[in-house]
């Protein structure tokens, strides 16, 4: 079956499975936010997935976004899926659609390959957009920034590509990569010449009911090699004075974007610095909860949340003006948002990090990594942490 298919994986055995169906808005750069409301009440009592890039900020906010675009990704993809199903465990419950036997064994079929040891060897080599000499000359500017008082943090990236990458390179691809992060947040979109790959570990926003719920995330170490060195990177992670301060920064923004659309005196800041273990890593992670206040649609509430602030830095529009200045590439769906809509209002959307984009007309695959630049940054360690980051995914696809 050649179709759209978006796999929303937790990792914990359950998940939600859309695929079928070609009720889908793709917009680029012209009035996509006036479009999102509108597809959405067209469609009562639906499940809608979708895709938000970065660049929509231009949309909200004066911005512009001029850099080089190697993905070709669409600023919005709002899709309303013939079949839903929610997979928990061994048990297939489908929530949206009329399906029979085929469609059952479609879903099962890509549940279980998913699941599956990969033995083929993916050979792909990835190379750096910006040099390291270029790129350590931009990270001491942005620091200059930084101690004129023009920004507190900033989350500056860097792209590296792979070309001549047919689909038959990329068979695989999502399960190697989820095998190796296992990430709550994982999803796998695929939809017209475009297929992504996404361990994400971080939830963007999340609404359940009248609450809203942020979980941004600032602060990693590496998994240690046993039990006691595990625990030492763990606790040095969660007393680290320097990544304490780049957490607590974005908790305030994202108070701040909360309170745009909240209850008055309702947003809360339910865990500081919280640390988070996953299969590669320890993560450091804050809650920030708020009830919704009356009449604010979907639209609303991307207004005044995107993006989410984890990957721009503060303040917010000065940092995403310098990330469009100092970066070389358009970010588009990288650090932008996957996820879902319910029919009853709630959804679930995360932050598109750990991620490889594929484009089959221009055969190139494209993986951008970052890191938080404040003033105690060394350029020549945030460096090498993004090519560490690369690597892993390399390593993970490759294996």
């Amino acid at each position: 079956m050649s179709t759209n298919v978006c796999f929303l994986n937790s990792n914990n055995g359950s998940g939600l499975l859309a695929f079928g169906g070609m009720d889908i808005l793709v917009v680029d750069q012209v009035n996509s936010l006036d479009k999102i409301d509108v597809f959405i009440e067209e469609r009562p009592n639906k499940f809608i997935f979708m895709c938000l890039s970065y660049d929509l900020k231009n949309q909200i906010e004066i911005l512009k976004s001029e850099n080089r675009d190697s993905t070709s990704f669409p600023d919005l993809v709002l899709w309303c899926p013939d079949f839903v199903f929610d997979i928990d465990g061994e048990s297939y419950n489908m929530l949206q659609g009329d399906g029979s036997k085929k469609e059952y064994d479609f879903a099962k079929d890509f549940i279980n390959s998913t699941k599956s040891v990969v033995n083929k060897k993916i050979k792909i080599s990835f190379e750096p957009q910006i040099s390291k000499d270029l790129y350590m000359r931009k990270v001491n500017s942005l620091k200059e920034h930084i101690q004129a008082g023009d920004i507190y943090e900033i989350n500056f990236c860097q792209e590296f590509i792979a070309k001549n990458i047919n689909k038959k390179d990329i068979e695989g691809c999502y399960t190697k990569l989820n095998n190796i992060t296992k990430a709550p947040f994982s999803s796998y979109f695929k939809f017209g010449d475009f297929e992504v790959f996404c361990g994400s570990p971080e939830r963007f926003i999340e609404k359940k009911g009248n609450i809203l719920k942020a979980q941004p995330i600032k602060g990693t170490a590496k998994r240690g090699r046993n039990i006691s060195e595990d625990l030492l990177l763990k606790s040095a992670l969660k007393n680290d004075p320097k990544e304490r301060a780049e957490n607590i920064m974005i908790v305030d923004l994202m108070r701040n974007d909360l309170s745009k659309i909240a209850k008055k005196g309702s947003v809360n800041v339910t865990e500081l610095c919280e640390v988070y273990t996953y299969k590669t890593v320890h993560q450091m992670v804050s809650t920030i909860s708020c009830e919704l206040r009356e009449g604010q649609s979907f639209t609303d509430i991307v207004q005044a949340t995107f993006p989410m602030g984890s990957m721009t830095g503060a303040p917010k529009i000065r940092a995403m003006q310098l990330i469009e200045e100092y970066e070389d590439f358009k970010r588009g769906l990288y650090s932008g948002s996957i996820g879902y809509l319910s029919p009853n209002g709630d959804f679930d959307l995360n932050v598109v990090i750990r991620t490889l984009i594929y484009n089959s007309i221009t055969r190139t695959l494209s993986c951008a990594v970052g890191s938080a630049i404040t003033i105690q940054a060394d350029a020549e360690r945030e460096y090498a942490e993004c090519g560490i980051k690369v690597q892993k995914i390399l390593d993970g696809i490759s294996g």
